[in-house]
């Protein structure tokens, strides 16, 4: 499943579910918030396994591309971990975790990225030696690593040739082009961002956290990057609406 990793480095589609997993159980949120801190002392809660039985060997076919077993397997190995790490550091139970949803929720999400993907390669036909290399430099960075050899290396343990990871990254950038024309102009106005400051201010004296709120001035270009990232996120999951209506989709969970 090394594309699908590798692209998930600038998609932003799959960010919307864990939002939508996290939100099932919100109106309980404090009594298990309660449950935590009472069993804290007791014994650590044992950490649920994801349910892998059953998975077809194609999960979807999107247009006429298959989503397979393997790469639907790793991603929703993924996106169950970060879900159960996200609700034991907010307090809330994991034993009550619906795996079906999560399932579907997650080869929606790898459709979307499909017909994503395939948008992209149909409508961008070039891209230049440039801006791989700035992807390349930004998947580096993100690794933490020196050159293009290490990162080479890397994928090449992960079973990836120099050939692949290079037409991957020439994908990427077709789809971060993509995606960047069909948001449109992301950049929050400065009352937007004063908004979004007071809202996290606002939060913070209702929780009654002690850490000490940042400046605006400090964090103006964090909750800029944020808002950008949110309504990039929105104009992408319209528009991959629109691609689906006009697709063959077939889910076979």
């Amino acid at each position: 499943m090394k594309k699908t990793w590798l692209l998930m480095l600038s998609f932003v589609l799959m960010a919307g579910i864990l939002a939508a997993c996290g939100d099932k159980d919100k109106g309980q949120e404090q009594g298990q918030k309660q449950e935590t801190s009472e069993d804290n002392g007791n014994e650590q809660a044992e950490m649920p396994e994801p349910d892998l039985e059953g998975i077809p060997d194609v999960v979807a076919k999107v247009n006429d591309e298959e989503v397979s077993k393997e790469d639907f397997e790793e991603m929703y190995q993924s996106q169950f971990q970060q879900l159960v790490m996200q609700a034991q550091m907010s307090g809330q139970g994991v034993d009550d975790l619906d795996q079906d949803q999560l399932k579907e929720q997650v080869a929606e999400g790898m459709v979307g990225q499909t017909l994503l993907i395939q948008e992209a390669n149909n409508t961008i036909k070039n891209v230049s030696d440039d801006d791989i290399n700035k992807t390349i430099d930004e998947v580096m960075a993100q690794f933490d690593m020196e050159s293009k050899d290490e990162l080479l290396k890397a994928f090449k343990e992960q079973g990836m040739d120099e050939d692949e990871v290079m037409s991957q990254m020439e994908t990427q950038v077709k789809l971060d082009q993509l995606i960047e024309k069909v948001s449109g102009d992301t950049e929050p106005s400065e009352e937007e961002i004063k908004e979004a400051y007071e809202g996290v201010k606002a939060q913070q004296e209702e929780t009654g956290g002690d850490q000490e709120l940042p400046s605006f001035e400090e964090i103006k270009s964090q909750i800029a990057d944020q808002l950008k990232e949110s309504k990039q996120q929105e104009a992408t999951q319209k528009y991959v609406a629109e691609l689906r209506e006009d697709a063959d989709v077939t889910i076979n969970l």
